[in-house]
């Protein structure tokens, strides 16, 4: 397909800052090759989003391509998470862009607890508090994420949800916005579990002392 058509009626200069957040969250490893997932809202009937096979480090076009919210053969070559997008942006209409990813230590830290309080100063301004959602069940999660996801994000009145084992959904007005966030939720996870393996270490080295 020709990617300048299809393109036609997209905002050049918004569409490259699509492009460019995209390769910034590639670099800061919240998306991986082949997995993850960006979108962006051009009315209230259509949206840009990354290509099923897109590699979300290259600035390519071809990556990218609009959607609207009625299923069509187009739907085929799009993410695999487009539904997820397309639910948001029918449910809430505050999400003007949209971000799937998978941020190691906001992943990591899902696993084991309930939920996110950050500890340093400027996350726990942000955030304060959030809840983990467990998905429950890997093999069906994929028939209820759209409306599940959707319904937390809209009963917590929260932009964001970390799903445990499968990663981090958030939504903004703007696309500069989504990496920031993104990224203050990752640096907090990080010292979370950061912190969390140098007290078992410390604790276990007290314990190795006692012993000996």
């Amino acid at each position: 397909y020709n990617t300048l058509m299809i393109h036609k009626n997209v905002n050049n200069n918004l569409l490259q800052e699509l492009i460019d957040i995209s390769l910034t969250m590639f670099r800061k490893n919240f998306f991986d090759i082949f997995h993850g997932a960006i979108s962006m809202k051009i009315d209230d009937s259509k949206f840009v989003i990354n290509t099923k096979d897109a590699v979300l480090n290259s600035p390519a076009l071809k990556n990218y391509m609009v959607l609207t919210h009625k299923r069509n053969y187009s739907w085929q070559e799009a993410s695999d998470d487009a539904f997820i997008h397309s639910f948001i942006y029918k449910e809430i209409s505050e999400a003007k862009c949209i971000a799937y990813t998978f941020p190691n230590f906001t992943m990591a830290y899902s696993l084991n607890n309930n939920k996110f309080i950050p500890k340093d100063y400027f996350g726990y301004k942000k955030f304060k508090e959030a809840k983990i959602y467990n998905l429950g069940d890997y093999d069906s999660w994929y028939e209820r994420a759209d409306v599940e996801i959707c319904n937390f994000l809209r009963q917590n009145k929260v932009n964001f949800i970390i799903v445990r084992g499968y990663g981090l959904y958030i939504y903004e007005r703007e696309l500069s916005q989504l990496a920031k966030t993104i990224s203050m939720i990752e640096n907090s996870a990080k010292i979370l579990v950061l912190s969390d393996a140098f007290n078992k270490t410390q604790n276990s080295n007290i314990l190795s002392s006692v012993d000996s």
